[in-house]
């Protein structure tokens, strides 16, 4: 058995439309919903993000469950149900449990899609154990930002959020909110801004501004024992920078 994953919620999306409407909406191709679980976005159409989350096709039930973060769960409910207009989809909240683990994986369990050393997520209506496992850890070490932490709504661009590397959208597929300004960044510009391991030493907790001099070039986020994950940017960013009380350097 898995750990329980807290605070996170699932929805069910079912209804004879449910992928041609998701695939109009998010940065994934859920036409690979078979191949296993989907990691996704639903954007702003100014490419900005609004929610992260996980697809994953149930057998035999004609749903795809959606497993989110429960604080972003409501909004992305009504915004979904507010696209849906004369679709054939139906979105509700499930009574399913989400647990994760590493190591060999439980019959009906998914690997996570971001990266192979975040093991495996699954649903089911048994709670998880409980957490033991430093998944803020892992998360620092293959520098994965979070919803709530890392990732904020309106603000953060998914591509300097490091999703290209994340699995987290396909720029095959064609059109989906954000679409456009997402696809303007990977073709036509440098990334000049993004998250990024650091080293630190000395206290510093999430959030302190990270400076350069006088000049602030980045912030603090997930911090793992002497390694965190910070947001910089990347051309004023260089050698020695100072956080609070601590010293930062990138990795």
């Amino acid at each position: 058995m898995g750990e329980a994953d807290p605070g996170r919620r699932v929805l069910e999306i079912a209804g004879a439309d449910r992928e041609s409407f998701l695939q109009g909406l998010i940065t994934q191709d859920v036409r690979r919903l078979g191949e296993g679980a989907l990691y996704a976005a639903l954007l702003t159409p100014q490419g900005k993000y609004l929610a992260d989350f996980f697809l994953v096709a149930a057998p035999g039930r004609g749903v795809i469950l959606l497993d989110a973060a429960e604080a972003q769960a409501g909004d992305l409910l009504r915004r979904l149900s507010m696209y849906r207009l004369r679709a054939d989809v139906q979105i509700t909240e499930s009574a399913l449990k989400v647990s994760r683990g590493l190591g060999p994986a439980p019959a009906g369990a998914v690997a996570d899609p971001r990266h192979p050393d975040l093991g495996w997520r699954l649903y089911s209506d048994t709670e998880g154990a409980a957490p033991s496992i430093d998944w803020d850890a892992l998360r620092v070490a293959h520098v994965i930002p979070e919803a709530g932490i890392e990732l904020i709504p309106n603000e953060t661009y998914i591509l300097e959020a490091g999703f290209e590397r994340l699995a987290g959208v396909d720029f095959r597929k064609g059109c989906y909110v954000g679409q456009e300004v997402t696809a303007r960044m990977k073709h036509k510009t440098e990334l000049r801004k993004g998250f990024v391991q650091v080293a630190v030493e000395g206290e510093a907790g999430p959030g302190t501004p990270i400076l350069q001099g006088d000049k602030e070039v980045g912030t603090l986020f997930t911090r793992a024992g002497d390694r965190a994950i910070a947001w910089l940017r990347f051309d004023r960013a260089e050698g020695e920078m100072q956080a609070g009380l601590a010293k930062v350097r990138r990795v």
